[in-house]
């Protein structure tokens, strides 16, 4: 009886073993797959945020971030809970180094976790050349462009999860470069090509990120048969919606109307606030609309939206008076929990400030639709974020994370004006 109990104790001692070590290795391939992350995976996904994401600190893009920069606004971005990174073209150092800044912090940290959206600019033909745009035909560099961005690709796959042809390519108002679907249509098709054949990874997506009239949901002249075969090529949808831009240009849903001038001021701005979220979730819903009218069922993610807080013109006190950091913050807070709440992804524009883009002047809202400025300081929308220590042990060149204004709200909304009544817009205009 002994003799037969020693048996059955060493085949338990044998199952005992060989079972924790079966479970460790299931465990093992559980974990590896839950690594793999795919766009399907992350978009969509409130607990990867995404951002439009530029480094340039000086007046001029000759001058490139170093990847030492790199790596502290990624460090930045990721304290943030920012997940997923869009850049815009490949014809510079910028994304082939951010993507080398990502991979080497990755290798430093195993935890570190960040992907990207990769633009290739496309323009038509004689695009910035000072002769006339042809807006029928496509610029020779574009092919070149479109190779950069499939050979980052494919040295990047852990990292590069989406392709984006063009950037506001298609928009008529981009008179200087825009192109017609058919050219946007013919390197989505190359790129879907590419992974059908393997040279792409077959979970990379592919799309186009431009205005939401350009996918359909505003002028019924953007309805071609070319745009609906876009449409049905591209993995997903990737539509811009600006109210701040349309303060100006559409104003009628951001002027106090006359049934809330007796409201306080608070109450004022926060009902154009909603205003301008509610303008902004329409133009969302106009290119739904639009495609499903079409019997197309894709995913629809927001490529671009955002809120300058500095202005000298259209949108600042003498226009639209949109431009400040309380409306900025506070449409950064409503877009968020919208697109969180919907599961939509929302690339907000943009992550830092960037002087080159209007570099003769210094005042221009397009140097100025960063959450953090050229001093390392976080704009009102990411007070609460200092406050809770996250950027602590952080820097930008140098500098510590502070807040604006020196966190004095009071000092804030002295700068904050309200928005102007019909009456008051139509005589400043």
């Amino acid at each position: 009886m002994k003799h037969i109990q020693k048996i059955l104790l060493a085949m338990s001692i044998i199952i005992f073993v060989f079972g924790c070590g079966n479970n460790s290795k299931k465990e093992k391939i559980t974990v590896g797959k839950e690594k793999h992350k795919t766009a399907a995976d992350i978009l969509g996904n409130p607990d990867y945020l995404a951002i439009s994401y530029g480094g340039y600190r000086k007046k001029s893009r000759d001058s490139q971030p170093s990847i030492s920069q790199l790596k502290e606004d990624m460090k930045i971005l990721s304290a943030m809970g920012i997940k997923i990174l869009r850049t815009y073209n490949v014809q510079l150092p910028h994304a082939p180094n951010v993507l080398k800044a990502i991979s080497e912090l990755k290798k430093e940290d195993s935890s570190f976790e960040m992907y990207v959206m990769l633009g290739a600019w496309i323009d038509c033909e004689n695009a910035w050349t000072g002769l006339e745009p042809n807006h029928e035909a496509e610029s020779d560099q574009n092919a070149g462009e479109i190779d950069r961005a499939v050979a980052l690709a494919k040295a990047y796959p852990d990292i590069v999860k989406i392709l984006a042809v063009g950037n506001e390519a298609m928009v008529h108002w981009a008179t200087s470069y825009f192109v017609r679907p058919n050219v946007i249509l013919k390197w989505v098709n190359h790129l879907q090509n590419l992974k059908r054949t393997g040279v792409l990874p077959n979970d990379l997506w592919i799309t186009s990120s431009d205005d939401f009239s350009s996918w359909g949901g505003g002028d019924p002249a953007y309805h071609t048969d070319d745009l609906e075969k876009l449409i049905k090529a591209v993995d997903y949808i990737s539509m811009h919606t600006y109210p701040m831009h349309n303060s100006h240009y559409n104003p009628a849903f951001w002027l106090v109307p006359e049934n809330e001038t007796h409201m306080s001021k608070q109450e004022k701005l926060e009902a154009s606030m909603q205003r301008a979220l509610k303008f902004a979730t329409k133009q969302y819903d106009s290119v739904s609309n639009y495609v499903k009218r079409l019997g197309v069922k894709k995913p629809i993610h927001i490529g671009e939206t955002g809120w300058a807080t500095v202005c000298n013109s259209l949108y600042g006190a003498n226009g639209s008076r949109a431009t400040d950091e309380y409306k900025s913050g506070r449409y950064y807070d409503l877009i968020r929990a919208w697109s969180n709440n919907n599961k939509v992804s929302c690339f907000y524009f943009e992550a830092f400030d960037e002087q080159w883009k209007d570099a003769q002047n210094e005042l221009g809202s397009e140097n100025h639709f960063g959450l953090i400025n050229l001093k390392g300081e976080a704009k009102y929308a990411l007070w609460d974020l200092v406050d809770e220590g996250v950027f602590k042990g952080l820097t930008r060149d140098g500098q510590p994370i502070t807040k604006t204004f020196n966190g004095n709200k009071e000092a804030l909304m002295e700068t904050v004006l309200v928005p102007p009544t019909a009456s008051e817009f139509s005589v400043s205009h």
